[in-house]
């Protein structure tokens, strides 16, 4: 619940009902104050508001309504899902300016850029709006007779923990590929973003059916909370590498599937025969924007020394230009800066020099500027760990082979870049780098619908495009065979008056029907059953010795009792049963049913040259050889 309007420009603000913290390094920070989280301007360190924190009954109480909700929307049709989601895409877009404004107070992101975050989460809702109706199964090939397939179903409540960096873009993703494929969400975004958070779940959740989307705010011991619920089937977390652990660990014990997009330091490296101060415009962009605080900002550099002073003249002038033009945005709270100034000290302190940069400036608010290190080394901290901060540390390197090697150094794997010329050095890195994504002569761009895996410390999982739908479903295998309708089974032949006596010991005939019984099974104790196959269809059981007029629900004065056989059904002796069958049950024949008048294939047979129950050897009897068709599985299959 939200007790402090946030300030929006043409709206009124109203008095604060929370007071600033008295630690000016915290005036731009998010603080926690009695289940309350108090919001502050990273610009300029005044209040944006006041959000209460959800406690754990109240994150109890929403997976079970998230849990109750799944149901119905899981019989949505998948269609009808999507186009609810093409709905919250354009109440988004309606939206997207005071969504921006929020943002930039809660983040201190310039308004351009997020309202940018805000259309691209719009557009991602879109996008999973027409990609879910498409997420099919397979159509698997077993016997012909047969259909096997696979089909798709949600997971169940899918919990999604969000960053603050881009609040809606990446929020939507993952909210959207839960939705689609017909999961429920409780959705926490980060504490220091909740204002927009609280807002982007009103917007989406409002033209869906109640609960299918829960939104809770709060910290830490929120999140721990929520991730560990046992009726949580899916954790999709973007966010630090600590807390990515933490999940890991958690789904350990409650079994639920975990998406992780964590921490990244991504790796650049300059060859020799690019244009250096192409180069440096590359390398400002990637580390610079949204004040390096984005996932894949670049977090080192390794350039080519025949390049490397050059490179760096042009690099300090990119920063220096955006310092003095005020092109930067804040960090998003002290706290950040704090980290980001601790690991710029330690560089400093350990032979690196800032060239630009490098120090807090004065002021209210939690800026920084963008900084140039060189003479840096692997061991320093600013290289080895995320900073989410607008420093670019230099290292230069004697060839491409020893810049690959330091870039493939390293705990994290989201992302590397490579700027070179030669296609064998590219095709190396390609193949080289340990990472999820690699980018050659582009620090940023791609296709839609790239998807990649993150490695190392990084994560684990899709994490956007078309193959999260996959992470949001489980896939069931389906096995459809031929039924035996209950007007369709026929009993085995009881003995003829006369016939051979079992007890005497007299010798039985090939085609006698002991013997066809006893040649599909181990001996008579094993089965105390007779069978008797129908064609194209199993084989029905009948308990020994029944009266088959009473079990057989077959018209047996229409239907005159079938030969036995031992396994495969004989095309001949079938073909008038199957007619007599066919008239008195309404079964249509299978195309692959003998014509009537008995299987061409079995030759001429004389009439009167086979006796019933009993076929002697060498006589042609159909019993004794029966024919089996190339689409009948084998026995025991």
């Amino acid at each position: 619940m939200t007790t402090f309007a946030p300030s929006i420009p043409g709206s009124r603000t109203p008095e604060p009902t929370a007071t600033a913290p008295a630690d000016p390094r915290d005036a731009a920070g998010t603080a926690h104050a009695a289940g309350t989280l108090t919001v502050l301007d990273p610009r300029d360190g005044t209040l944006v508001g006041d959000v209460a924190e959800a406690d754990r009954e109240a994150v109890v109480d929403a997976v079970r309504r998230a849990r109750a909700a799944q149901g119905a929307w899981m019989r949505t049709p998948a269609a009808a899902r999507g186009e609810l989601l093409h709905d919250a895409a354009a109440a988004l877009r309606e939206r997207a300016d005071e969504l921006a404004a929020l943002n930039q107070h809660e983040t201190g992101k310039p308004f351009d850029d997020s309202r940018g975050g805000v259309l691209a989460g719009a557009d991602t809702l879109r996008q999973y709006a027409e990609l879910g109706p498409l997420h099919r199964g397979l159509s698997l090939v077993g016997a012909r007779e047969a259909a096997d397939f696979t089909i798709d179903q949600p997971r169940g409540v899918v919990a999604a923990v969000t960053p603050w960096n881009d609040p809606v873009a990446v929020a939507c993703g993952l909210i959207g590929a839960a939705l689609v494929t017909g999961n429920a969400v409780v959705h926490k975004p980060s504490e220091r973003s909740p204002h927009v958070g609280q807002l982007l779940g009103e917007i989406v959740s409002a033209v869906l059916p109640p609960d299918v989307l829960v939104t809770v705010s709060g910290g830490a011991a929120v999140g721990a909370a929520l991730t560990e619920q046992p009726d949580v089937d899916v954790v999709a977390h973007v966010g630090s590498t600590a807390t990515g652990r933490r999940i890991a660990r958690v789904a350990a014990l409650t079994g639920a599937h975990v998406v992780l997009e964590n921490g990244g330091d991504d790796a650049l490296i300059v060859d020799a025969d690019v244009d250096p101060a192409w180069a440096a415009e590359q390398a400002a962009i990637g580390a610079f924007a949204n004040a390096g605080q984005i996932c894949t900002s670049v977090e080192r550099i390794y350039v080519h020394r025949d390049v490397a002073d050059a490179f760096v003249e042009a690099l300090v002038a990119e920063a220096t230009r955006r310092n003095d033009r005020g092109e930067l945005g804040p960090l998003v709270d002290g706290r950040l800066r704090d980290e980001v100034q601790r690991q710029v000290d330690d560089a400093l302190a350990s032979g690196a020099r800032a060239l630009v940069g490098g120090a807090v400036p004065s002021g209210p608010g939690s800026w920084y500027p963008a900084t140039v290190l060189v003479d840096c080394t692997p061991h320093m901290t600013v290289v080895q760990e995320e900073t989410l901060g607008p420093v670019a540390p230099v290292q230069v390197v004697d060839d491409f082979d020893e810049g690959l090697r330091l870039a493939c150094a390293g705990r994290y794997g989201l992302a590397a870049t490579v700027l070179t010329g030669s296609i064998g050095h590219a095709n190396r890195a390609m193949a080289e780098l340990p990472v999820g994504t690699v980018k050659i002569n582009a620090v940023f761009g791609g296709a839609p619908g790239g998807s990649a895996q993150p490695r190392g410390e990084s994560g684990a999982g899709f994490g956007y495009g078309p193959e999260l739908l996959d992470e949001m479903t489980l896939t069931k295998v389906v096995h459809y065979g031929t039924p035996v309708l209950a007007g369709e089974r026929r009993a085995a032949p009881t003995a003829s008056a006369g016939g051979a006596d079992e007890t005497a010991g007299t010798a039985r005939t090939a085609g006698s029907a002991d013997t066809a019984a006893s040649a599909s099974r181990p001996s008579p104790e094993a089965s105390p059953a007779a069978v008797a196959p129908v064609s194209g269809v199993a084989a029905a059981t009948v308990p020994a010795g029944a009266d088959a007029a009473a079990t057989d629900p077959v018209d047996t004065a229409a239907a005159p009792p079938a030969a036995p056989r031992a396994s495969a059904p004989s095309p001949s002796a079938d073909a008038d049963s199957d007619a007599a069958t066919t008239a008195s049950t309404g079964r249509t024949p299978h195309p692959q049913d003998p014509a009537e008048g008995g299987d061409p294939d079995e030759g001429t047979q004389s009439e009167g040259t086979q006796s019933e129950g009993t076929g002697d050897e060498g006589t042609g009897s159909p019993d004794e050889q029966p024919r089996v068709h190339l689409a009948q599985p084998a026995e025991g299959d």
